[in-house]
């Protein structure tokens, strides 16, 4: 019997296509790395029997990055990262061990289908699988094929059990142009990074950026949001006059008439014009036209357009969209939501998926209507060649999805109805009249048949007053005839959906990565999303691109990404050299960024404009161990120490408060500490800012603290505040927070695992000996005479906090509450070694075995 390996990309996806075609009957396993299962059945594949086993990845499996010494920013020219720099694949989430767990479950395998998603990066995901297993599955017999790739678009039974019916091949062109697009971004990216962050950062102090980044398809994005900012700040507002006519057709109702000049921006002619038209007493019908107009019902779905709605109708970013989209289809609920087409194939199941719908309280009318009286051939859209639009596969109701996963899959069924439903048709009538020589119209409107705008209102054809029956040569008195005066007023700043539809006709980006590049945007505060979600521009946005104007403006203008993703596409379809783009690609901006280093000037001088010096930013805070004057803390991002006599900049950690700590001293360097802490329910630690910015020990690296310094005899350091080992991460160790009385706590060096312990102490201090049991150092506590927990009257005690029995009840662990995601060292919900050992209510230490003081802390963990 053969081993079939069958890969996913995503565990959700892994176990549904695994139920589809084991019809139920599957066992299923934790994977090696506890992300991903394992589900296994038997079956037949090519005719023979076969035991398969379907498991995941998540996501890439690996990542481009540059090798080890070409990451520092400051050992590198980044005009080296152009050429130089050689480039690695490096596991993209090392925690996750994806190569050596699909090694695991691959090894001996005969053969392997792959169930990626079926787009560009999903085909480079095959081939990252692929790299990983080929080299320990069973070598295939002669010319016997091993490698199948799996082609769907939806979850369900019909598409899957097809899919495996009809096995391919992944396509190599597909996945290069994937690599090619990720080492010309990383290569770019990093090199215009890199020099105007440290420029620039080194220079001002109120940027407010962490990173003041650079990317070949982010800037123009940034650009389109500017242009709009200039044509806003531009705009003179001129003054013009509009003739509005009233009539009377009937007594009590009264029709307004269009001018058929619209406007004048002379006041004295429009003057002219009233005058004139007010010596005519009666307005005379000219001709009376009736035509049957149709608004089309919508082209089928695609990924722009689904975006674009989300943001603009339904109030959601584009990145949070595709989010739930994603989640939508690996629940089966809708197809892929990654495609550009807008025509379904020929043999495509509409009634099918219409069927689905019947019984929704929403749309169940009009869908069994359409299903009784015949359903309309969607209009041909594009076809691109990836996959169908974007459709509803099954039905849902708003209790299973909730929230804005039910608005999305409302609106995508909506549509989905819409497009095999009928055209609007309407009668409009124009009256033309004249009012003395000035001409003037109406308009009205009637609806003769709804069409698709009954399940999709908001394109209904608005209600409109009706227009009197009238012919030609009819005379009506007027009711008033007047100017208005009225202003030209400018244009709003970019929505989302206008900025989404702007990028996609300009090619910058696929619709895979145009939701990232406005994310990035925004999240490197560029610009910031106003009411109605419309993109502001911010200050250091505005700047960066007028300074890229300034000095190259093909690296803002989209025409230069838009020729690449064209060569890109050409690589995809094999038309195109791999190696020659890319080489020809960062050969031009290479050129461009020698150009760009040499004019920054340019870019300098608007930023002077808009931007504070370091040394007149910030307030004094720390003196510096060489010049002993005030050093400067800037607390804008990212929050640095700067001292204006010696010109030096001290980066420190972010995310937290910094304050002085008890104006001590550095032993090695003579710089005043300071104290970093995030809040109350978190962590805090000294750290000295040459220190952390320049390693004193071959041990330390670059952004460590105090509490990982290992000066044999500095007060301050690891070596003398040192307790143990952390519990839940490998390399940590659990350091007293000499700050925290009378709310004492220990805390580790690494991840965010917090120690609370002897409360209401009067002082807590590591001693030099250790614990003959688990070589812990001990601690000597102190507590208020009037709130001591020790027997007796008892007030001072020694000993180890993990094994001694007087301390058992007098610790208890945590997790720290960090302020940002991003800086937390470890998964609040990872399981600690010995998990749920000697734990009772409360949370506190009753461990069974006190001698593996390990298994006692872990008990804490949920």
């Amino acid at each position: 019997m053969r081993t079939v390996l069958m890969v996913a990309e995503k565990p959700s996806l892994a176990q549904s296509i695994a139920k589809i075609l084991s019809r139920g009957s599957m066992s299923s396993r934790k994977g090696l790395n506890g992300a991903c299962s394992v589900h296994e059945y038997t079956g037949s594949f090519l005719g023979q029997s076969a035991h398969f086993k379907m498991t995941s990845v998540c996501g890439h499996v690996m990542t481009l990055d540059f090798i080890g010494k070409y990451n520092s920013w400051d050992k590198v020219d980044p005009a080296e990262l152009f050429s130089k720099a050689p480039t690695e694949k490096k596991e993209a989430n090392p925690k996750l061990t994806m190569v050596k767990f699909l090694q695991v479950e691959g090894r001996g395998c005969d053969c392997i289908v792959l169930w990626l998603d079926c787009d560009k990066e999903g085909e480079n995901i095959c081939f990252e699988v692929l790299d990983a297993v080929l080299p320990v599955m069973s070598k295939p017999r002669g010319t016997e094929r091993t490698i199948y790739r799996a082609k769907f678009s939806s979850i369900t039974d019909t598409d899957i059990c097809n899919a495996m019916n009809h096995l391919g091949e992944p396509n190599r062109n597909e996945a290069l142009s994937v690599d090619a697009r990720q080492e010309l971004d990383l290569r770019i990216g990093c090199a215009f990074t890199r020099f105007q962050t440290k420029y620039f950062q080194g220079k001002y102090g109120n940027l407010d950026s962490s990173l003041i980044s650079f990317g070949p398809c982010q800037t123009p994005t940034l650009g389109f949001c500017v242009e709009r900012h200039d044509k806003i700040q531009s705009f003179k507002p001129e003054t013009y006059w509009v003739l509005q006519a009233k009539v009377n057709p009937e007594k009590e109702n009264s029709l307004t008439l269009d001018w058929d000049r619209v406007r004048v921006f002379d006041r004295e002619v429009a003057q002219m014009f009233l005058n004139i038209t007010k010596m005519t007493k009666e307005a005379k019908v000219e001709s009376v036209s009736k035509k049957e107009k149709v608004k089309q019902r919508p082209l089928a779905l695609n990924t722009v357009e689904m975006l674009r709605v989300a943001s603009a109708a339904l109030g959601m970013g584009p990145q949070h969209a595709m989010q739930i989209a994603e989640r939508l289809y690996t629940q089966g609920y809708i197809s892929y939501p990654r495609t550009e087409t807008t025509h379904y194939p020929e043999n495509f199941d509409l009634k099918g998926c219409l069927r689905q719908q019947a019984n929704n309280p929403y749309w169940a009318e009009t869908v069994k209507a359409l299903l009784s009286e015949g359903i309309n051939r969607p209009r041909k859209g594009h076809d691109a060649g990836d996959h169908p639009p974007i459709t509803p596969m099954r039905a849902a109701t708003e209790a299973e999805l909730g929230g804005d996963g039910w608005r999305l899959y409302e609106y995508i069924t909506r549509h989905f109805i819409a497009t095999v439903s009928a055209d609007c048709k309407y009668l409009q009538t124009t009256i033309s009249f004249s009012i003395g020589p000035e001409r003037f119209t109406c308009v009205g409107k009637v609806v003769t048949s709804p069409g698709f705008t009954e399940i999709m209102p908001w394109h209904s054809i608005p209600l409109e007053e009706s227009l009197p029956q009238c012919e030609k040569g009819d005379l009506f008195p007027i009711g008033e005839i007047k100017l208005l005066e009225k202003q030209t007023s400018p244009p709003d700043y970019l929505t989302e959906a206008e900025l989404i539809t702007l990028m996609e006709k300009h090619g910058i980006g696929t619709d895979a990565s145009i939701p990232v590049h406005i994310n990035n945007i925004c999240q490197r505060n560029y610009v910031t999303v106003e009411s109605g979600r419309r993109l502001k521009p911010t200050n250091l946005g505005i700047v960066l691109v007028h300074g890229y104007y300034k000095i190259d403006a093909e690296l803002v203008l989209p025409t230069i990404r838009s020729a690449v993703e064209k060569q890109l596409n050409l690589i995809a379809l094999g038309k195109a050299n791999y190696h020659q783009v890319l080489e020809h690609t960062l050969d031009i901006f290479k050129r461009k960024f020698h150009y760009f280093v040499d004019s920054i000037a340019g870019m300098d001088e608007l930023m002077e404009v808009s931007f504070s010096p370091l040394a007149a930013t910030g307030k004094p805070l720390s003196r510096c161990g060489k010049c002993h004057r005030f050093m400067k803390y800037i607390q804008a991002k990212p929050s640095r120490l700067h001292c204006s006599h010696c010109d030096d900049t001290y980066s420190l950690p972010q995310n937290g408060t910094i304050k002085l700590y008890k104006e001590l001293r550095c032993p090695l360097d003579d710089f005043e500490l300071v104290l970093w802490s995030s809040g109350s329910r978190g962590k805090s630690y000294p750290l000295c800012p040459y220190c952390y910015n320049h390693p004193p020990f071959r041990d330390m690296k670059k952004g460590m603290g105090c509490n990982e310094c290992t000066h044999p005899t500095c007060q301050h350091s690891l070596s003398m505040l040192g307790i143990g080992q952390c519990v839940e991460c490998e390399n940590g160790v659990l350091v007293l927070d000499s700050t925290s009385g009378p709310k004492w706590k220990m805390a580790c060096n690494k991840c965010n695992v917090i120690v609370h312990f002897f409360e209401n102490a009067h002082k807590v201090r590591v001693s030099p000996e250790t614990c003959d049991l688990c070589e812990a150092a001990l601690v000597d506590v102190d507590f208020n005479k009037a709130k001591s927990p020790l027997p007796g009257d008892e007030t001072q005690h020694s000993g180890c906090v993990f094994c001694d029995p007087v301390f058992q009840d007098l610790v208890e662990l945590k997790h720290a509450a960090m302020r940002h995601p991003m800086h937390r060292g470890g998964q609040g919900k990872r399981q600690g070694r010995g998990r749920g050992k000697g734990r009772r209510p409360g949370g506190r230490l009753n461990p069974k075995k006190p001698k593996d003081k390990m298994a006692a802390l872990a008990a804490y963990f949920v």
